[in-house]
């Protein structure tokens, strides 16, 4: 009996091979700032049908993934909503600097609940009694919440409007906290607003006043998987992923 379980068990062996030579797809792992998202997920979508290289992401703050780096989390791709945490990494020297790509814009904009009637002409509005909650993204720590407070600050609201502040873990977090009613009003990208159909924007910060949004995007060091990160780094700076970025109201850098 002992011999005949051994038999099968190797029979069982022989015919398991030829599906165990099947090689699983290339996989590339993306930490990227939570307002990237919906566009890399459509990304990733559109480059798989091409390369069969599967796109694994970690949508966080730019502040916490560059963190996470940091401490050797197993990312392939590092995307950040703002050059401060790329040139935190970089400095460590845990991302390829000569693959390093200042890729894409952002603009900050006022959302306020969609089902209300708040309207505002000017930042200066948050401070009426209408507004008596305002949200943004962690100010001291995440890029949507840095850019909000450097621009609140250049107005000379940030003192007067800091006790009505809400800080939230990242982006998404101060959107979702404005789509469902909890706060009056709040900063987050123009890219993140359009995809809620709970809020509406109140006020678009001007481009020429407001803060200088970038998305640096570089391949970690330590990728495990660094030619095919490279590649889709190329990708992403190509015409294809291009047009979806401009679909989901990023604006692309030369």
């Amino acid at each position: 009996m002992r011999f005949l379980a051994a038999g099968l068990v190797v029979a069982a062996l022989a015919c398991a091979a030829p599906w165990e030579s099947v090689a699983a797809p290339a996989e590339v792992t993306v930490f990227a700032a939570a307002s990237l998202t919906d566009a890399l997920e459509t990304i990733a979508s559109v480059y798989r049908k091409q390369s069969r290289v599967k796109i694994v992401f970690n949508f966080a703050g730019s502040n916490v993934l560059a963190r996470q780096i940091e401490q050797g989390a197993p990312a392939d791709i590092f995307f950040s909503a703002n050059l401060e945490q790329m040139e935190t990494v970089e400095g460590k020297n845990l991302v390829d600097r000569s693959s390093r790509k200042n890729l894409l814009s952002n603009q900050l904009v006022i959302v306020v609940p969609a089902d209300r009637g708040l309207r505002i002409q000017s930042p200066a509005d948050l401070l009426s009694g209408r507004f008596r909650r305002v949200v943004l993204a962690d100010p001291a720590a995440v890029p949507a919440g840095i850019y909000a407070r450097q621009y609140l600050e250049k107005q000379g609201l940030w003192e007067r409007l800091r006790e009505r502040i809400v800080p939230t873990l990242d982006v998404r977090a101060a959107l979702a906290a404005v789509g469902s009613g909890n706060v009056d009003a709040g900063f987050v990208y123009r890219t993140d607003a359009a995809t809620s159909r709970q809020v509406k924007i109140a006020y678009a910060l001007p481009l020429e006043a407001g803060p200088r949004i970038v998305y640096p995007v570089a391949p970690v060091r330590q990728a495990r998987n660094f030619g095919e990160a490279v590649q889709f780094l190329k990708f992403l700076q190509g015409p294809q992923a291009a047009e979806i970025f401009h679909r989901y109201g990023f604006l692309t850098l030369e």
